[in-house]
Protein backbone atom coordinates (compact mmCIF):
# COMPACT_ATOMS: atom_id res chain seq x y z
CA UNK A 1 0.00 0.00 0.00
CA UNK A 2 2.42 2.41 1.06
CA UNK A 3 4.72 1.66 -2.35
CA UNK A 4 1.80 2.37 -4.74
CA UNK A 5 1.46 5.30 -2.60
CA UNK A 6 4.85 6.87 -3.14
CA UNK A 7 4.50 5.49 -6.70
CA UNK A 8 1.72 7.75 -7.26
CA UNK A 9 3.37 10.57 -5.78
CA UNK A 10 6.58 10.06 -7.50
CA UNK A 11 4.65 9.86 -10.46
CA UNK A 12 2.40 13.37 -10.13
CA UNK A 13 5.57 15.13 -8.67
CA UNK A 14 7.55 14.20 -11.82
CA UNK A 15 4.67 15.30 -14.31
CA UNK A 16 4.10 18.47 -12.22
CA UNK A 17 7.29 19.94 -12.27
CA UNK A 18 7.98 19.08 -15.92
CA UNK A 19 4.73 20.95 -16.49
CA UNK A 20 5.99 23.73 -14.50
CA UNK A 21 9.41 23.56 -15.67
CA UNK A 22 7.99 24.04 -19.43
CA UNK A 23 5.62 26.42 -18.52
CA UNK A 24 7.13 28.45 -16.02
CA UNK A 25 10.12 29.73 -17.52
CA UNK A 26 8.88 31.56 -20.30
CA UNK A 27 6.32 33.06 -17.76
CA UNK A 28 9.02 34.06 -15.23
CA UNK A 29 11.51 35.84 -18.02
CA UNK A 30 8.22 37.93 -18.64
CA UNK A 31 7.32 38.75 -15.01
CA UNK A 32 10.85 39.87 -14.78
CA UNK A 33 11.32 41.68 -18.12
CA UNK A 34 7.95 43.20 -19.05
CA UNK A 35 7.35 46.56 -18.73
CA UNK A 36 3.75 46.08 -18.44
CA UNK A 37 2.25 48.59 -15.97
CA UNK A 38 -0.15 45.83 -15.03
CA UNK A 39 2.28 43.21 -14.50
CA UNK A 40 2.10 42.94 -10.65
CA UNK A 41 -1.56 41.90 -11.50
CA UNK A 42 0.11 38.81 -12.83
CA UNK A 43 2.83 38.81 -10.18
CA UNK A 44 -0.38 38.70 -7.44
CA UNK A 45 -2.52 35.94 -9.24
CA UNK A 46 0.65 33.45 -9.33
CA UNK A 47 1.36 34.40 -5.81
CA UNK A 48 -2.28 33.67 -4.92
CA UNK A 49 -1.67 30.16 -4.27
CA UNK A 50 0.83 30.67 -1.64
CA UNK A 51 -2.01 32.73 0.43
CA UNK A 52 -5.17 30.60 -0.28
CA UNK A 53 -5.88 27.86 1.92
CA UNK A 54 -5.63 24.59 -0.10
CA UNK A 55 -9.57 24.07 0.47
CA UNK A 56 -10.42 26.77 -1.15
CA UNK A 57 -8.29 26.58 -4.30
CA UNK A 58 -9.47 22.76 -4.18
CA UNK A 59 -13.35 24.06 -3.85
CA UNK A 60 -13.01 25.86 -6.97
CA UNK A 61 -11.21 23.34 -9.26
CA UNK A 62 -13.51 21.31 -8.31
CA UNK A 63 -16.61 22.80 -9.31
CA UNK A 64 -14.82 24.33 -12.36
CA UNK A 65 -13.71 20.61 -13.32
CA UNK A 66 -16.64 19.11 -12.25
CA UNK A 67 -19.26 17.14 -14.86
CA UNK A 68 -21.36 20.58 -14.46
CA UNK A 69 -19.22 22.66 -16.00
CA UNK A 70 -18.25 23.70 -19.53
CA UNK A 71 -14.66 22.32 -18.57
CA UNK A 72 -15.96 18.81 -17.34
CA UNK A 73 -18.49 18.96 -19.97
CA UNK A 74 -16.00 19.13 -22.73
CA UNK A 75 -13.43 17.04 -21.38
CA UNK A 76 -16.31 13.80 -20.49
CA UNK A 77 -17.20 14.22 -24.64
CA UNK A 78 -13.60 13.80 -25.72
CA UNK A 79 -12.76 10.98 -23.41
CA UNK A 80 -15.87 9.65 -21.82
CA UNK A 81 -15.13 10.11 -17.88
CA UNK A 82 -14.97 13.21 -15.60
CA UNK A 83 -11.77 14.94 -14.96
CA UNK A 84 -12.48 15.07 -11.32
CA UNK A 85 -11.54 12.09 -8.88
CA UNK A 86 -8.75 11.09 -11.63
CA UNK A 87 -5.05 11.69 -12.04
CA UNK A 88 -5.39 14.13 -14.62
CA UNK A 89 -7.19 16.44 -12.09
CA UNK A 90 -4.47 16.05 -9.84
CA UNK A 91 -2.06 17.25 -12.09
CA UNK A 92 -4.16 20.57 -13.38
CA UNK A 93 -4.82 20.88 -9.36
CA UNK A 94 -1.18 20.53 -8.14
CA UNK A 95 0.12 22.56 -11.05
CA UNK A 96 -1.49 25.29 -10.34
CA UNK A 97 -0.93 25.03 -6.40
CA UNK A 98 2.54 24.89 -6.99
CA UNK A 99 2.94 27.58 -9.75
CA UNK A 100 4.41 30.17 -7.20
CA UNK A 101 6.99 27.45 -6.08
CA UNK A 102 8.29 26.74 -9.34
CA UNK A 103 8.03 30.74 -11.37
CA UNK A 104 9.41 33.16 -8.39
CA UNK A 105 12.82 31.71 -7.70
CA UNK A 106 12.99 31.60 -11.79
CA UNK A 107 11.80 35.20 -11.65
CA UNK A 108 14.22 36.63 -9.10
CA UNK A 109 17.16 34.65 -10.68
CA UNK A 110 16.66 36.07 -14.53
CA UNK A 111 15.97 39.69 -12.94
CA UNK A 112 19.41 39.49 -11.22
CA UNK A 113 21.32 38.76 -14.52
CA UNK A 114 23.21 41.52 -15.11
CA UNK A 115 21.42 44.05 -18.14
CA UNK A 116 24.59 44.97 -19.20
CA UNK A 117 25.39 41.48 -20.41
CA UNK A 118 22.06 40.84 -22.20
CA UNK A 119 22.73 44.56 -24.46
CA UNK A 120 25.71 43.83 -25.59
CA UNK A 121 24.26 40.67 -26.37
CA UNK A 122 21.82 42.71 -28.59
CA UNK A 123 24.20 45.38 -29.84
CA UNK A 124 26.32 41.91 -31.28
CA UNK A 125 23.59 41.03 -33.12
CA UNK A 126 22.26 38.43 -31.42
CA UNK A 127 18.79 37.19 -31.30
CA UNK A 128 16.45 37.15 -28.21
CA UNK A 129 16.00 33.05 -28.47
CA UNK A 130 20.29 32.79 -28.77
CA UNK A 131 20.61 35.23 -26.23
CA UNK A 132 18.09 33.23 -23.38
CA UNK A 133 19.99 30.33 -24.78
CA UNK A 134 23.57 31.49 -24.15
CA UNK A 135 23.22 34.03 -21.30
CA UNK A 136 19.76 34.23 -19.39
CA UNK A 137 19.53 30.49 -19.06
CA UNK A 138 22.77 29.64 -17.72
CA UNK A 139 23.08 32.74 -15.70
CA UNK A 140 19.82 31.64 -14.23
CA UNK A 141 20.26 28.13 -13.78
CA UNK A 142 20.83 28.04 -9.92
CA UNK A 143 16.85 29.74 -10.35
CA UNK A 144 15.29 27.18 -12.50
CA UNK A 145 16.73 24.34 -11.00
CA UNK A 146 15.51 25.77 -7.34
CA UNK A 147 12.15 26.02 -9.22
CA UNK A 148 12.27 22.63 -10.36
CA UNK A 149 13.18 21.19 -7.36
CA UNK A 150 10.77 23.48 -4.67
CA UNK A 151 7.79 22.45 -7.02
CA UNK A 152 8.69 18.80 -6.70
CA UNK A 153 8.88 18.44 -3.18
CA UNK A 154 6.15 20.85 -2.93
CA UNK A 155 3.87 18.32 -4.75
CA UNK A 156 5.19 15.41 -2.60
CA UNK A 157 3.40 17.09 0.47
CA UNK A 158 0.12 18.50 -1.38
CA UNK A 159 -2.55 17.35 0.49
CA UNK A 160 -5.51 19.54 0.80
CA UNK A 161 -5.81 20.11 -3.03
CA UNK A 162 -5.25 16.56 -3.87
CA UNK A 163 -7.76 15.23 -1.53
CA UNK A 164 -10.50 18.11 -2.88
CA UNK A 165 -9.97 17.41 -6.35
CA UNK A 166 -8.92 13.72 -6.31
CA UNK A 167 -10.51 12.42 -3.29
CA UNK A 168 -8.94 9.20 -2.09
CA UNK A 169 -9.30 6.80 -4.72
CA UNK A 170 -6.37 3.58 -4.00
CA UNK A 171 -4.49 3.36 -6.97
CA UNK A 172 -5.37 6.16 -8.77
CA UNK A 173 -5.55 9.13 -6.18
CA UNK A 174 -4.33 8.17 -2.74
CA UNK A 175 -0.83 10.19 -2.20
CA UNK A 176 1.78 9.02 0.35
CA UNK A 177 -0.27 12.50 2.34
CA UNK A 178 -3.52 11.15 1.80
CA UNK A 179 -2.07 7.77 2.83
CA UNK A 180 -0.94 9.11 6.05
CA UNK A 181 -4.08 10.99 7.03
CA UNK A 182 -6.17 7.32 6.54
CA UNK A 183 -3.13 5.87 9.11
CA UNK A 184 -3.62 8.31 11.62
CA UNK A 185 -7.53 8.15 11.42
CA UNK A 186 -7.58 4.44 11.50
CA UNK A 187 -4.98 5.09 14.66
CA UNK A 188 -2.44 3.31 13.17
CA UNK A 189 -0.10 5.65 14.70
CA UNK A 190 3.12 3.00 13.78
CA UNK A 191 2.59 2.60 10.05
CA UNK A 192 1.87 6.22 9.56
CA UNK A 193 5.05 6.62 11.40
CA UNK A 194 6.64 4.47 8.94
CA UNK A 195 5.07 6.53 5.98
CA UNK A 196 5.77 9.95 7.21
CA UNK A 197 9.37 9.07 7.88
CA UNK A 198 9.78 8.12 4.38
CA UNK A 199 8.46 11.52 3.41
CA UNK A 200 10.07 13.62 5.41
CA UNK A 201 13.75 11.21 4.24
CA UNK A 202 12.67 11.90 0.54
CA UNK A 203 12.13 15.40 1.26
CA UNK A 204 15.07 16.40 3.43
CA UNK A 205 17.02 14.47 0.77
CA UNK A 206 15.95 16.90 -1.88
CA UNK A 207 16.51 19.99 -0.67
CA UNK A 208 20.22 18.54 0.48
CA UNK A 209 20.74 17.95 -2.80
CA UNK A 210 19.53 21.99 -4.07
CA UNK A 211 21.65 23.95 -1.74
CA UNK A 212 24.16 21.48 -2.53
CA UNK A 213 24.33 22.18 -6.28
CA UNK A 214 23.01 26.00 -5.86
CA UNK A 215 26.47 26.27 -3.36
CA UNK A 216 28.44 24.74 -6.63
CA UNK A 217 26.78 26.81 -9.22
CA UNK A 218 27.32 30.01 -6.96
CA UNK A 219 31.20 28.93 -6.55
CA UNK A 220 31.26 28.72 -10.18
CA UNK A 221 30.62 31.56 -11.10
CA UNK A 222 32.47 33.51 -8.63
CA UNK A 223 35.34 31.95 -9.63
CA UNK A 224 34.69 32.63 -13.32
CA UNK A 225 34.27 35.82 -12.16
Amino acid sequence: MILQALTLTLKLAVTVSVILLVAGVPLACWLAFSPRRWKFFVEALVSLPIVLPPTVLGFYLLVALGPLSPIGRWYQTLSGHALAFTFGGLVIGSVLYSLPFAVQPMATSFAAVDGRLLQASALLGASRWRTFWRILLPLGLPGVLTGFVLSFAHTLGEFGVVLMIGGNIPGATRTISILIFDQVEALDYAAANRTALLLLVLCFALLTALYASRRRAVWALWSWK
